[in-house]
């Protein structure tokens, strides 16, 4: 019997080209009026199965060996922290990773990663991690995906843990698919919500899907660890309890793990005087309708004088007008600052995405018929390049700037 994962069975096979036509990848020829497949330019996607109306396809799927389940215990937080600085994001994962190890009735865990950064510990305790498995080596002084990733792999297949967390930011994204492919287990990224089953025990990991449209609820009922990267600013941090106790772990990591392909050798910062946005309390974000980089100068002044971060759209960023560390949506940034001033976005449900749980949302648009309106909590009728000196002018006076 053949091993390949798909095949023609050439007795059922009548040659009507149905499945050559189907195949997206051109995989399947007509010899002799049999179906043949190349098996190097097939991606097994099940195409030619649903299309042939005689089961003249037959494809199998790959059987893994049964994991057990119970010796995966308890939920982790990767605790990203950049020069010894622990991001807020780690701090939202504690407190929503506080609720799920409670209903598991397991630990609650944080794997802290870097370079003299012992002291860094007693934050994750206080904020609710029962251990810390902490990872302090010199090679491991700044991120690199290679060892980061080798580390957390290491830790994993040692420890087994049932449900790891990670933020959805650029290195936490970098990082835990390829740990996730490592492991064999399932990854859900960006998620915006997450639950215990109360029945399977399963993470329910639910997730905008189709351009925001709907929500998505995904499990992974088979395999473990559980994986997910959460939205920055979509859940509230833990709650600082300065009295509570944590053990913390401190990890022997082989030589050999911390090898990396790559060294870096120069770190050039962005310069910008502005807030950064993940944390910014009021955002006034650029679009289209700024018609050129030169005009960003116009927001950066008005946030200069409230004390704002600048985002932008995507269309401004793949414009070049503005680095892509402003973007702001579904492929960007989430944030939920108190005060969003769009200006000059039309409102195209990826950027809705990332700004809608925003508590006040202004709107300055040319277009009174622009979707950003329909969720803006003041929409403002104009040329956004008109109204923004005037709003910068009048706060001057107010402010005292």
């Amino acid at each position: 019997m053949s091993n390949d994962p798909i095949k023609v069975i050439d007795e059922k096979c009548v040659g009507c080209t149905l499945c050559e036509k189907s195949c997206p990848f051109g995989a399947i020829t007509m010899k002799e009026r049999l179906a043949e497949i190349d098996l190097t330019t097939c991606t097994l996607c099940g195409a030619c199965v649903e299309a042939c109306k005689f089961e003249a396809i037959e494809m199998r799927q790959k059987e893994a060996p049964a994991k057990d389940l119970s010796d995966y215990k308890d939920v982790w937080v990767f605790a990203e922290q950049s020069d010894g600085h622990i991001e807020s994001v780690t701090y939202e994962l504690l407190g929503e990773g506080r609720k799920l190890a409670d209903e598991l009735g397991m630990d609650l865990c944080a794997v802290l990663i870097g370079s003299e950064i012992k002291d860094k510990a007693a934050e994750l305790t206080s904020r609710g991690a029962d251990k810390v498995y902490l990872i302090d080596q010199p090679e491991l002084v700044y991120f690199q995906d290679e060892p980061y990733a080798a580390v957390l792999i290491d830790l994993i297949k040692t420890h087994k843990p049932n449900i790891v967390l990670c933020g959805a930011t650029t290195i936490g994204r970098s990082l835990v698919s390829r740990v996730a492919v490592s492991v064999d287990a399932g990854l859900t990224a960006d998620c915006t919500g997450l639950a215990i089953d109360p029945e399977t025990k399963n993470l329910l990991q639910t997730r905008p899907a189709f351009g925001g449209n709907i929500m998505a609820t995904i499990v992974s009922p088979n395999n473990r660890p559980q994986m997910a990267t959460v939205r920055h600013k979509v859940m509230k941090e833990a709650d600082v309890d300065s009295s509570r106790q944590g053990e913390v772990l401190i990890k022997e990591i082989a030589a050999e793990i911390l090898k990396s392909r790559t060294t870096r050798r120069e770190f050039v910062p962005e310069t910008e005087n502005t807030v950064n946005i993940a944390e910014a309390n009021i955002i006034v974000s650029g679009g289209r309708g700024l018609q050129s980089p030169e005009n960003f100068e116009v927001l950066r002044e008005f946030a200069e004088v409230i004390g704002a971060g600048i985002g932008a759209s995507r269309a401004a960023v793949d414009a070049d007008w503005i680095p892509y560390s402003h973007q702001v949506g579904q492929t960007g940034k989430t944030v939920c600052p108190r005060i969003y001033i769009a200006c000059g976005i039309s409102g195209q449900i990826q950027h809705l995405a990332g700004m809608s749980s925003a508590d006040i949302i202004v709107a300055i648009n040319r277009d009174p018929e622009a979707p950003i309106f329909n969720i803006a909590t003041y929409g403002i009728v104009g040329n956004a390049l008109e109204i923004v000196p005037m709003l910068t002018k009048e706060f001057r006076k107010v402010l005292g700037k």
